[in-house]
């Protein structure tokens, strides 16, 4: 037997009044939790066009699922108080309702109509082809780092990615190693380019080009990391995407597209000759020193914002951590242990230093 009228009122309102508090307290903590900045990873502050594109889709959703959520529960709740066992009451068999049974089933199809149609929308418009203007940079993936080549303007970097603010910049994404003849081997494994801030994550599959393309609405430092499972430091492979001003931008750019000044200091020339007796040069690029295409490009190394991958901060301290031993950062780094351990320490700070001062 139910409950009387004032009853079933005052049992639904209560219910609905505790499943709206617990939903308002697990949406504070989630969103709280999620945003913590630009030194975490988020979807939720979105910096880009189409980074907008899809977090409006996740609102959309949220909102949706919150809705089922809130509902379900508060009849629950709602049920539970209003026809619970009481002493005495004679259970009451009830047949099927045809209107309610036909409600409930048209609900969740038209929650699932307005979940798909700006879902699909969304993905038209992101896998879409980027505009003609947009900057063209390729991307490599390699153990554990990423490379950043701009075509265009003959510039070849690593770990920090630069672009302009409120223009399109479209990616090619490939895995392996340029050779010296210009040609590519794709002999790397698979990763995935993500930065949560600006772009949906898009895998990097050996053997074939994948693309994306995003529009920055904002300037920034945005962190970003290889989010497939590719190895022993798989974690540790990280990065950063710098979005400049447009004439910040043209700066940046006229500089990587110089050769580093020749050091006239008494430290820095014995670095360099460093660089070359402890056989830097087989692996590394300085523009105007050397041409290895093994590691990174370092013709700028020194002002770049971390080293290893994006896992050290670029500080002396921190760069001869990485010089000495590389396995003990990134174990199964293909950097090899005792490069320097034929130098003394004088040679050892003279090459940290003549690298930081490549700026």
């Amino acid at each position: 037997m139910g409950r009387s009228g004032p009853g079933r009122i005052i049992a639904l309102v209560v219910s609905l009044g505790i499943t709206l508090a617990v939903s308002g307290l697990l949406y504070y903590w989630f969103r709280e939790a999620a945003f913590l900045g630009n030194d975490y990873q988020s979807t939720f502050e979105p910096a880009s066009e189409n980074a907008e594109k899809v977090h409006s889709v996740y609102v959309l959703v949220f909102w949706l699922a919150g809705a089922v959520f809130v509902g379900v529960m508060a009849l629950t709740l709602a049920f539970s108080l209003m026809f619970r066992e009481q002493e005495g009451a004679e259970a009451v068999q009830t047949h099927g309702n045809s209107r309610l049974e036909i409600l409930w089933t048209f609900i969740p199809v038209v929650i699932v109509v307005a979940m798909a149609v700006p879902t699909f929308d969304a993905i038209v418009q992101i896998e879409g082809d980027a505009p003609d203007n947009a900057l063209e940079v390729t991307v490599v993936g390699h153990q554990w780092w990423f490379e950043f080549r701009y075509g265009d303007e003959g510039i070849v970097t690593a770990t920090d990615l630069h672009i302009p603010v409120d223009r399109a910049v479209h990616l090619s994404l490939l895995s392996g190693n340029y050779q010296a003849d210009g040609s590519f081997i794709d002999n790397d494994v698979i990763h995935s380019f993500w930065v949560p801030r600006l772009m949906g994550k898009k895998d990097i599959m050996p053997g074939h080009e994948n693309h994306l393309w995003f529009t920055p609405t904002e300037t920034g430092t945005f962190l970003g990391q290889c989010a497939e499972f590719c190895g022993l430091s798989h974690a540790k492979m990280r990065f950063r995407v710098i979005v400049q001003t447009q004439e910040d931008y043209d700066a940046w750019v006229a500089q990587q597209q110089t050769n580093p000044a020749d050091p006239t200091d008494e430290q820095l020339l014995a670095g360099q000759q460093a660089f070359s007796s402890a056989g830097c040069i087989g692996c590394h690029t300085i523009n105007g020193v050397s041409q290895g295409l093994v590691g990174p490009n370092l013709t700028y190394v020194g002002e770049r914002s971390t080293l290893a991958g994006g896992w050290l901060d670029n500080t002396p301290a921190q760069m001869e951590a990485w010089i000495r031993k590389p396995s003990s950062v990134k174990p199964g780094s293909h950097m090899p242990d005792g490069l320097v351990d034929n130098l003394s320490q004088d040679q050892v700070d003279a090459l940290v230093a003549y690298l930081q001062s490549l700026r």
